[in-house]
């Protein structure tokens, strides 16, 4: 019995290790390893105001009424809750590079 405590522990200490953030939402529970450091979140902010689309979204212009676009407080522009990705392949290219070497990645038919 001590033993699978003791496991038990183990877990958990890797589970807290692991820097997992937890989103809890009224259908869902959404787990993630990426996190958006300040520097990036800034990085993303002022590329959405070279993108044009992102800026028509963000004056409000072509925008139906009760739109899911969003400013957040920090002036990002985000859609349902979620930063919308300027147009931009370099910071594109590194956030999927980020998703696909995390250690929480599947690659199908691997083993």
């Amino acid at each position: 019995m001590s033993a699978m405590m003791v496991k038990e522990l183990e877990l958990i200490e890797q589970f807290r290790d692991m820097n997992l953030v937890c989103e809890v939402k009224p259908r869902s529970v959404m787990l993630g390893m990426l996190t958006i450091n300040s520097d990036f979140l800034d990085d993303i902010k002022e590329a959405q105001k070279l993108d044009v689309k992102l800026v028509d979204l963000m004056v409000g212009e072509n925008q139906p009424e009760g739109s899911d676009f969003k400013l957040d407080m920090h002036g990002v522009l985000r859609f349902r809750d979620r930063i919308c990705i300027p147009d931009n392949a370099e910071m594109k290219r590194m956030i999927l590079e980020e998703g696909h070497r995390s250690n929480l990645s599947i690659h199908p038919g691997a083993t």
